[in-house]
């Protein structure tokens, strides 16, 4: 692989990369920062929000309490978006703008990971459902109450478009959902401020999704190896880290355990991110955007693993979700999790003066897909902590998380 096209901070953008002297704007319009460009100001809101904090007490995998090491969503997000700008960077793309969509894209998820995220869906089933990414757009256009002159955070359009579709299009040219109807929050929004949700989004935001699945295959592994869920030896039948097991070991024959994990893990990063820029480079060559627009319009996603990465890629997810995910252990806390969040969602909705001054008066207004709503948002914001906190002081006993 040629390394000349490399960026490494030192060279002007791509002309496919996304400006921001050129930015679509924000929907509230405001004087710009002399000292910032509107990426740079995104992300600085984001980091400075109330919902950035709350992930650092908020489930990866491993519920907070069960260890100080393991990943919380706050250390899973300061990693994908590092993974990010080394992406962004090697293309020749707006770090500050990739950043800013890895540091957001996880801020709609509920307290105890996906399985709250299924509770509170399932109890939302007749008022529209819950997805946790249209509740980051409802979190960063609304929920946030920071600023004199409008709710949410009021990010320009491409870091909303890029948090609203870093997985790619959510609707046809007809405007209709691809796998599923597109959560009324996302289409309510874009009647408003169009995300052009049928095009595919901008390669700072496929940098964010790509290094999202790189993070989390990584170090899901590192702590299923510390929690005792993962062997080393389990690693030698998955096809990637089996090779990097085997490659540790011929080198340093004589390395403990812990050591050998963590080379693993930085190992594994390593050729993801390597692979994602050969890729990368093989579709632009293969495409050959000329602008932003030629991204938008390209027909597929441009960032991404390559064809055999994929697959070995697959095979990890597949390993992990047999051994680690749906281990007895993990599932026996996730069907506590679930419990907590079920019971919640029920004790607000029938009673919404139990819930916190502020939020219960506007639990009186309204229909009930509206005081739906108002509750999932008021679950969906919690920490682990203060989830298990409420479900104590409403009931007279709560799941044991440990």
């Amino acid at each position: 692989m040629s390394m000349q096209g490399i960026g490494f901070g030192y060279r002007e953008r791509a002309p496919y990369a996304c400006d921001p002297e050129k930015s679509r704007g924000r929907l509230v319009a405001e004087s710009e920062s002399p000292t910032r460009t509107v990426f740079q100001r995104d992300r600085d809101r984001i980091i400075h929000s109330t919902a950035f904090r709350r992930l650092k007490h908020k489930t990866q995998v491993f519920i907070a309490h069960e260890g100080d090491h393991y990943r919380t969503r706050l250390t899973h997000t300061i990693e994908v978006a590092q993974i990010a700008r080394a992406l962004a960077r090697s293309m020749r793309l707006d770090e500050d703008l990739a950043e800013a969509i890895a540091l957001v894209h996880d801020f709609g998820h509920t307290p105890f990971g996906h399985t709250g995220e299924d509770a509170l869906n399932e109890r939302m089933r007749d008022f529209g459902g819950f997805d946790h990414n249209a509740q980051s757009l409802r979190i960063v256009t609304n929920l946030e109450k920071r600023y004199a002159d409008f709710d949410g955070l009021n990010l320009t359009w491409e870091t909303l478009e890029g948090l609203v579709k870093h997985n790619g299009p959510l609707t046809n040219a007809k405007g209709e959902g691809l796998e599923h109807p597109v959560p009324a929050p996302i289409v309510e929004f874009n009647a408003r401020f169009d995300l052009e949700l049928a095009n595919f989004t901008s390669l700072e935001a496929q940098c964010a999704a790509i290094a999202d699945d790189i993070a989390y295959n990584a170090h899901d592994i590192d702590d299923g190896l510390r929690s005792g869920l993962l062997s080393l030896d389990r690693l030698e039948d998955v096809a990637i880290t089996g090779g990097i097991l085997r490659a540790v070991r011929q080198k340093y024959p004589s390395l403990d355990d812990v050591r050998t994990s963590h080379e693993i893990v930085r190992r594994q990063i390593t050729i993801m991110v390597e692979d994602v820029i050969r890729a990368a480079q093989a579709n632009l060559d293969a495409v050959r955007p000329r602008n932003i627009g030629d991204v938008h319009a390209a027909g597929r996603a441009i960032v991404g693993f390559s064809a055999s990465m994929r697959e070995e890629e697959k095979s990890l997810k597949a390993f992990l979700y047999k051994n680690l995910y749906f281990h007895d252990s993990v599932m026996r806390v996730r069907r506590s999790a679930d419990r907590i969040v079920r019971e919640l969602f029920d004790a607000y909705l029938a009673d919404p003066q139990s819930m916190p001054e502020g939020w219960r008066e506007e639990g009186e207004q309204g229909d009930a897909t509206m005081r739906a709503r108002l509750v999932a948002d008021f679950l969906a914001g919690m920490t682990d902590t203060y989830a298990v906190r409420e479900h104590r002081r409403l009931f007279d006993h709560t799941p044991d998380l440990a």
